[in-house]
């Protein structure tokens, strides 16, 4: 095995040769909000908070009765900004004190922590403007009965709220986690959790004075803020936890450690970040007249990285995105080979009703090194030449194809989410049978699989164009040896999909690829049993790519090299019941097969500090079992059809295919011609009948992102 894989690498190379880290916050800037600036502002803020994309800044605090709005020339950037004369939201006919603000997902809602007067509720106001806060109107209040409350998050999609109590848990703080009948909707809140703090007591655990709460775009870690416990945080620190499952403190929390802003922030309060977690702003609360009283700018490495940037290898759909592209490329080599052996497994079947005709084929590469390829291999597998003395009578061209659709699913794992794969494609043909009855051929197949990965939206979509060569000897009457070659071009979309950040990428690839079946017939009358043992092999390159859409958790993904082995043991029969007109050939396929590639590891890192992490896809011999049942049927006039329902199942996942094949043998007033211009394949046929000339052409291209596709039909009259 390693023997051919060591083979397989040197002619790959030849033919495709291309090419916990700690996080650090550093202060940026801080904007003064006290009364100076302009005449009105905040004696004591506590809360901060910015629209998506970073053009208006709102500060809310325990003086003034209201939500003070700036604009920001440069998104995220306070040193920008400038306070809106009279574009604020007065609260003060509901409330006095407005710890900190949250938005609902399309800014047309205001929730305000309220802490005035011994009241402890949310108070809600609604936009006429989204985001523009001068424009709110109460809508009334929540009362959750709440003892000291001091912040509310929600989650993404508004189905989730949790509240950050100072007075839960006997005045140790807690946070408590909700479920809500609609987003946003605070009517009929239930309460699912109370999460008191690694050791049950965060007060004393992590920090005395509680203000603050942050969750961070994916869900996977929160934040929460206050005075701190240890003598480096007196003044304030930030504090923060991992989540097992995003937005969910039912599973397990862990705690990560404390960002300490003693060096420029008196008495911490409230705390956000920018919408792709690289910058933090924190709010500095305090009644001395000598302090700033401001909202203070940090950039950090990493998306939300304040003590330790997200590990994506412990988020479950990351990890099967990863498994998806390398798993799919090997499913790939499967869907390639099987046709093809497929073909000829027909071509047993069907071998004394072969009497094909000369046609035509025509393959035009603007590759370099498929044009040689094709140059070299063409005349020896596809040779038409009358005068070649090998070329027997019987040694024409027959034309072939095959669509297959697959639909499949992987369950969940500790590590990974599920995946579900669909997967459809077309396979053209040709074959003919030359001297000692040897069959020789060669398909080009289009696929398309996609796979829905998670509950997020996380996907990929796979496009592959694969060129195979094969060939069918006999070895006396009923023994066959089947081997094949191929190459495979393949290019994917990937988006990732974790909570609001959302990335995507585009990656290519190559695969190179081979198989090799032996089997014999048993027969007695028209019943045959034929045993089979078969290998598959293959070598896969995935380009390198680096996501876009999330900027701080973007990711760059190196080359990853995929290596495939595997081995079945199977056997098929097959019985024919001939008609006037044709023949009708049941037939029933068993295999069992036992995954034997090697490990696969991928590499990537983030874009934001090139902090690296590696994903392996561990194979352990996965054992999978093939039950497929079909028939053939043959006409007299050259046209046959082959149906055929696969079952592939393994322990932890299945896959069902569904494939129909066509093989057409005309006249010799026929002719096909098949061929591939930079991305676009095309098949032509041309038949004279009588006095008419009938032409049907298609073409396809299959690497746009929307596919061009399309069939035109031409009758002409030769006279």
């Amino acid at each position: 095995m390693n023997f051919i894989f060591k083979i397989f690498q040197i002619i790959f190379f030849c033919l495709f040769s291309l090419k916990a880290f700690a996080a650090v916050s550093s202060f940026v800037d801080n904007k003064v909000v006290h009364p100076n600036d302009g005449g009105i502002g905040q004696n004591s803020p506590t809360g901060v908070s910015f629209n998506p994309n970073g053009t208006r800044m709102y500060v809310t605090g325990t003086s003034g009765n209201r939500i003070m709005q700036y604009t920001l020339t440069t998104p995220f950037d306070i040193s920008t900004s400038t306070l809106l004369e009279g574009s604020i939201c007065n609260f003060s006919a509901v409330a006095n004190d407005g710890l900190n603000i949250n938005f609902n997902s399309d800014g047309t809602k205001v929730f305000l922590t309220d802490t005035s007067s011994g009241v402890e509720d949310i108070e809600i106001f609604s936009l006429t403007t989204a985001y523009d806060v001068s424009t709110c109107v109460s809508e009334g209040n929540k009362d959750l009965g709440i003892t000291e409350l001091r912040d509310i998050e929600f989650s993404n999609d508004g189905y989730k709220l949790f509240i950050f109590d100072k007075g839960g848990n006997g005045g140790n703080h807690s946070i408590l986690q909700y479920s809500l009948l609609s987003p946003f909707d605070l009517s009929n809140p239930t309460l699912v959790k109370e999460y008191i703090g690694p050791n049950g007591n965060i007060k004393n655990n992590i920090q005395k004075f509680a203000q603050g709460l942050k969750f961070s775009s994916d869900g996977s870690k929160m934040f929460i803020t206050g005075g701190g416990a240890t003598s480096t945080s007196t003044k304030g620190g930030v504090y923060e936890f991992t989540l097992a499952s995003p937005f969910d403190l039912r599973g397990t929390v862990t705690y990560e450690g404390e960002y300490s802003s003693a060096a420029q922030i008196l008495e911490l309060a409230g705390l956000t970040f920018s919408a792709d977690g690289l910058k933090m702003f924190l709010v500095d609360f305090t009644d001395d007249e000598d302090s700033p009283r401001a909202v203070y700018e940090y950039d950090l490495t990493c998306g939300f990285g304040v003590v330790k940037c997200i590990d994506p290898t412990k988020n479950n759909d990351d990890v099967a995105s990863i498994e998806a592209q390398s798993e799919t490329t090997k499913k790939l080599i499967q869907h390639n080979t099987y046709p093809v052996l497929n073909r000829m497994e027909w071509l047993r079947r069907n071998s004394e009703r072969v009497n094909l005709t000369n046609q035509n084929i025509k393959f035009q590469f603007n590759n370099a090194i498929l044009s040689s390829l094709t140059d070299t291999l063409i005349p020896l597998y596809l040779s038409n030449d009358s005068n070649d003395k090998s070329n027997y009578q019987n040694s024409s061209w027959s034309f072939w194809s095959e669509g297959t659709i697959s639909i499949g699913n992987t369950g969940n794992t500790n590590q990974s989410s599920s995946k579900s794969i669909d997967t459809s494609a077309i396979t053209l043909g040709a074959d003919k049978k030359g001297k000692d009855n040897i069959m020789r051929g060669i398909a080009l197949r289009f696929g398309a699989d996609d796979i829905d990965v998670g509950d997020l939206g996380s996907a990929l979509d796979m496009s592959s164009f694969s060129l195979t060569f094969y060939e069918s000897k006999p070895k006396g009457e009923q023994r066959f040896t089947d081997h094949l070659i191929g190459i495979s071009f393949i290019n994917s979309d990937l988006i990732n999909n974790s909570g609001s950040a959302s990335t995507e990428g585009d990656r290519y690839g190559e695969q190179l690829y081979g198989s090799l079946s032996l089997r014999d017939t048993f027969s007695k009358d028209q019943l045959n049993f034929t045993p089979k043992l078969k290998i598959n092999y293959g070598i896969t390159h995935l380009g390198a790519f680096t996501e876009t859409g999330a900027a701080g958790l973007n990711l760059n993904y190196d080359d990853q090299y995929i290596g495939n082995f595997t081995s079945a043991l199977g056997t098929s029969l097959d019985n024919t019941y001939d008609f006037k007109n044709g023949s009708f050939i049941p037939y029933f396929d068993f295999e069992y097969y036992a995954d034997m590639s090697p490990s696969s590891k991928q590499k990537f890192s983030y874009v934001s500090n090139g902090e690296n992490f590696i994903v392996e896809n561990i194979n352990n011999s996965t054992h999978n079992v093939i039950g497929a049942i079909g028939f053939d049927f043959i006409s007299e006039n050259g046209l046959s059809l082959m149906t055929k329902y696969t079952r592939d199942q393994a322990q932890n996942n299945k896959n069902d295919s569904y494939i129909i094949a066509l093989d057409y043998r005309g006249s010799q007033r026929s002719s096909y011609a098949m061929s591939i211009q930079d991305t676009s394949a095309k098949l032509s046929h041309n038949k004279d009948l009588n006095d008419f000339k009938i032409n049907v052409d298609s073409h396809y291209d299959f690497f746009k992102n929307d596919p061009d596709y399309g069939v035109y039909l031409k009758i002409s009259n030769i006279n």
